[in-house]
């Protein structure tokens, strides 16, 4: 299994979630976040002022799959999540050992 972490825009979200829901995926989370890249923020003007914005809202979203679903769902995000401009994101995936689903004690695949 593998935990799939992407951090987009927000704006983007919903076709993230199209994307991975066409592909089966039951369930996800979604975390609002905040940060940077490459582009150290940007400047914006309020009242005549001009003031720097350090870090950029984005939104987090994790997501654990099965080995052989990992990389279409990696796609998946990718496609829905680009615009081609700086600060679209990053995914990512890391393996993942253990998966318990609380409400019924399963283990393994049948918890995700």
């Amino acid at each position: 299994m593998k935990l799939i972490t992407a951090i987009i825009k927000p704006f983007r979200l919903d076709e993230v979630k199209s994307a991975l829901q066409e592909l089966g995926v039951q369930g996800l989370t979604v975390t609002e976040a905040s940060g940077y890249g490459r582009q150290r923020g940007h400047t914006e003007v309020y009242r005549g002022a001009e003031y720097q914005v350090d870090l950029v809202p984005k939104v987090r979203i994790e997501v654990v799959v099965a080995d052989p679903d990992a990389d279409p769902a990696i796609d998946a995000i990718v496609r829905a999540a680009h615009t081609g401009k700086i600060g679209d994101g990053k995914v990512w995936s890391v393996p993942v050992d253990t998966v318990v689903r609380v409400r019924t004690g399963e283990r393994g695949p049948d918890a995700v």
